[in-house]
């Protein structure tokens, strides 16, 4: 009976993380999955690519996908006009902090009057409410910041609360897009971990076109 809990547990991780249900009766295999940290913010400059495989993908019904990747480049130009820019990544569980809420936490938790700083992110869906706000606040107390925001699909968008949300993230001045095919060919390319035998070029999934133009309507008709 333990046995199997522990299986449906690793099971669960498994499927979080965007990894292969195989293989769990192998007991080596089940001791892995079950010491996996199952709530934590992860940071690193490439991701693996069956996470943005899995996560990244624009499907129209994200079930199993409980986590938000969140890749950025921050630029930050000084009074001499002299641009430094860093980039990364970002994953969470939905647990303690979100990965919006870490980016300002631990990416970038204060600002320089004297710098200005565009942001854009990548993110695999849309900030929750509660995100939405954090960031909303961010922007409204820091003139200095530019944040652009491309999102791969959006998170529960029919709630009424998180359609405000989205309205008071474009008042604030974010810019908010739905990612193109040609958005995941960058994310691809620039966070991506690149593994032995793995094609280097982007290979859209099937539905990649028509479910970016979903989104997109959708969210024109939030933020009119």
């Amino acid at each position: 009976m333990a046995q199997k809990e522990e299986a449906a547990a690793a099971a669960e991780t498994a499927s979080q993380n965007g990894e292969d249900l195989e293989n769990l009766d192998d007991p080596e295999k089940l001791k892995e999955l079950i010491e996996l940290p199952p709530f934590e913010i992860v940071t690193g400059e490439r991701l693996p690519a069956n996470f943005f495989k899995f996560q990244f993908r624009n499907v129209e019904y994200s079930s199993g996908r409980n986590k938000t990747f969140l890749c950025y480049v921050v630029e930050a130009q000084g009074k001499g006009g002299q641009v430094q820019a860093s980039r990364g990544y970002l994953e969470d569980e939905h647990a303690a902090a979100h990965a919006e809420e870490a980016f300002f936490n631990t990416i970038l938790p204060a600002f320089d009057p004297a710098v200005r700083y565009n942001v854009t992110w990548y993110v695999s869906s849309s900030p929750c409410a509660a995100c939405a706000d954090r960031i909303t606040k961010t922007l409204s107390k820091t003139k200095n910041l530019r944040l652009l925001i491309l999102v791969g699909r959006l998170f529960m968008w029919e709630e009424p609360e998180i359609q405000a949300a989205l309205k008071k993230l474009k008042e604030a001045g974010c810019k908010l897009r739905i990612m193109k095919p040609q958005d995941f060919e960058y994310v691809w390319q620039n966070f991506v971990e690149q593994e032995e035998g793995e094609s280097k070029a982007f290979q859209p999934w099937e539905d990649v076109q028509e479910n970016f133009l979903y989104y997109e309507e959708k969210l024109a008709d939030i933020l009119k």
